[in-house]
């Protein structure tokens, strides 16, 4: 073959795959919108929205992983790899709130690598859902939800991998700033909440 009809088969593979490209752009841009809406929908209590959105998303995933079957190269890209996170943050943070067994990577149809990056950002939507607690005061249910981010990182901590395998250590670090503030939080509403009984115990003696 000539150079001529070697670029030309060249430009039909890169054709067939930039074409592969743009679907999956809008397929996972659609699986993360679904997942976000999901999340809201948990934290204003809208179940049937939740589960809803939750199982769009899981069809979109499963499309795009048949999708890109023949295109691995494309299956690890950055922007499918935030999809499949903000995915799993929406799967973890449905599964905690009805107190259901968390998913394993393959029930989902994730990679490995972003269920971990996944967990990192769960840790953050907790935290949300703490402080939503602390505004209603509920101070013990807030309690217990710290808890469970305080035993999520130590376990996320126990992954130490380069950052040429996953991008783990960001996650990690973020994930302890959160903790640390959470436990502020914690500690100064616990503070308030002690100072106030002992106001309206003063206030009723005789």
């Amino acid at each position: 073959m000539n150079i001529s009809e070697i670029i030309n088969e060249v430009r039909k593979v890169l054709d067939e795959k930039d074409e592969v490209r743009e679907k999956a752009l809008r397929l996972t841009r659609d699986i993360v919108r679904l997942s976000g809406d999901c999340i809201k929908a948990l934290h204003r209590g809208d179940l049937r929205i939740a589960e809803k959105r939750l199982e769009v998303a899981k069809n979109l995933v499963n499309e795009l992983k048949e999708m890109l079957t023949e295109h691995k190269d494309l299956y690890f890209t950055g922007y499918v790899q935030n999809a499949h996170q903000e995915y799993v943050e929406a799967n973890l943070f449905y599964h905690y709130l009805l107190d259901k067994e968390f998913p394993h990577p393959k029930e989902i149809e994730v990679p490995e690598t972003a269920y971990a990056l996944g967990i990192g950002d769960f840790i953050g939507e907790l935290r949300r859902y703490f402080l939503n607690l602390l505004l209603n005061d509920k101070i013990e249910k807030a309690q217990e939800v710290y808890a469970f981010m305080e035993k999520l990182y130590d376990e996320l901590a126990m992954l130490e991998y380069p950052k040429g395998l996953v991008n783990i250590r960001q996650k990690q670090d973020q994930a302890r700033y959160i903790l640390e503030r959470t436990l502020e939080d914690l500690t100064r509403a616990k503070i308030n909440k002690n100072l106030e009984k002992k106001l309206e115990e003063w206030r009723n003696e005789p």
